[in-house]
């Protein structure tokens, strides 16, 4: 991913620049870099942004350190964490207020929130200096990902993306096999995942353009919303089935392909692809996310690596690769997964990148026998939230899908949505960054938002 781009830095309009986060000026990280320690009893503070669904793996990561506070839009959500997780902790429904209130006392925050509101929590505690744990997909669009990229140069702030899978053995070793020519080139690979059925299984085919419901007292609806322009309250919002819907999620594409495609993505270096292409959609409309989806993306020359395609596909059923005449580790393909085709033989991950396998059995039988290459990536243990508290103790050097990594990843797979959004082929200028054939679509790379969300509206 090149970073020569002149993209403007974060602002917070809604918010008094104070010197520490004027134009220039350099935040000093607080707790470490580089020094374990910190706080007086050598525990991370912690805040949550967001406290009830996926927030439960943000728990278990920072088990053991200090939550001093905790923010949700939704009262019930926040006063059952505050009883269950947190009791001392403080409690707020807006994270601004929180990080001006507490941002001292912090240092790391952890981003649990729908997609749509990923990018502001995380830019507003980068600003301040604090390190971010934030939940997969990274962001909702195209300019917020290369934002993060400029952010995590300016701030020096540890980041960790959640994708578990890049915490576990299988990834490193099938990079391993990788590196050390076992499949040969890898001229194609396929990643696919099975459901859901979104306009029909999911939803129960809802009268569109939906119709405004009553706003629940305990939710903060206008928070929720977060940088989204004006949008009528719907039942189906919240919780959870946001995921759904353009404005909010991504669907299963943006839900799944952090764990399902991370394994290629980094072994295979996929990361500014020339050409993306949507070869298949079924459902959606211009409020709900497609229920099918198939999209190739077409990739250049890599260091040592061969041009190639990569395909995501995923559906009720996807529409999945055939299966290679090789394949005999199982009958019938899985229902998710990565297949690597390669020059010498065939490799499979799972739906988390683990696993790694030769597809053939006699032949992984003969693999295992000759020796695993020599491990030269780094094991972690315990998740990925857990390795950003490691990191931020000095424990570590630097989280495995920190920004650097999860803002490149996040944008390929952002491309294959926009091709699948608006059909047809896009042809991708990666450094400058734009779509060449089809400027129309550049509208799409950043999306709009409300005046008091607005943290740059210059493109690159």
């Amino acid at each position: 991913m090149s970073n020569n781009t002149s993209l403007p830095l974060p602002r917070r309009s809604f918010l008094k620049q104070s010197a520490a986060v004027s134009a220039g000026a350099f935040v000093l990280p607080r707790f470490a870099i580089g020094k374990p320690g910190g706080s007086a009893n050598g525990k991370v503070n912690v805040a949550m942004i967001g406290t009830g669904g996926i927030a439960g793996q943000a728990y278990d990561g920072t088990k053991g350190e200090n939550i001093v506070a905790l923010c949700d839009v939704d009262s019930k959500t926040l006063a059952k964490a505050k009883t269950k997780q947190a009791p001392d902790a403080k409690t707020f429904t807006d994270f601004r207020k929180m990080l001006d209130a507490m941002g001292k006392e912090i240092d790391m925050v952890c981003v649990n929130t729908p997609d749509h509101t990923h990018f502001a929590a995380t830019i507003e505690a980068m600003q301040r200096g604090i390190h971010v744990f934030t939940q997969k997909p990274l962001v909702h669009n195209i300019w917020q990902c290369r934002t993060l990229l400029k952010a995590t140069e300016k701030y020096k702030v540890h980041t960790n993306m959640g994708n578990q899978g890049h915490t576990f053995n299988g990834i490193r070793s099938m990079k391993e096999w990788v590196d050390a020519g076992v499949f040969g080139q890898i001229k194609e690979a396929h990643s696919w995942i099975d459901g859901p059925n979104w306009t029909s299984r999911y939803f129960g085919r809802p009268e569109l353009p939906l119709k405004s419901s009553p706003v629940p007292q305990n939710l903060d609806y206008d928070l929720w919303l977060g940088p989204v322009p004006e949008t009528p309250y719907h039942r189906l919002y919240h919780p959870l089935k946001w995921r759904g819907f353009n404005k909010f999620g991504t669907g299963t594409f943006g839900d799944w392909f952090c764990h399902v495609a991370d394994a290629p993505v980094w072994v295979l270096d996929l990361y500014e692809p020339v050409a993306i292409e949507a070869i298949h959609t079924e459902g959606g409309s211009e409020e709900l996310v497609h229920d099918a989806v198939s999209v190739r993306w077409d990739f250049q020359k890599r260091g040592t690596k061969e041009p190639m395609s990569f395909y995501w596909h995923n559906g009720m059923p996807p529409k999945m690769p055939e299966k290679p005449k090789d394949w005999t580790i199982s009958g019938k393909l899985p229902k998710h997964g990565t297949l690597y085709l390669g020059e010498k033989q065939n490799g499979y991950t799972d739906h988390r990148s683990n696993n790694p396998s030769i597809v053939n059995r006699d032949a992984m039988r003969d693999f295992k026998k000759s020796g695993f290459p020599e491990e030269k990536y780094p094991r972690v243990k315990d998740g990925p939230i857990r390795e950003l508290v490691d990191v931020v103790k000095g424990n570590l050097k630097e989280a495995g899908s920190n920004f650097t990594y999860a803002a490149p990843m996040t944008e390929v797979m952002l491309l294959g949505i926009l091709a699948a959004q608006h059909g047809g082929k896009i042809e991708w200028d990666a450094k400058h960054p734009r779509i060449t054939n089809r400027p129309e679509l550049n509208a799409f790379l950043k999306e709009p938002v409300r005046a008091e969300w607005d943290y740059g509206t210059d493109l690159w």
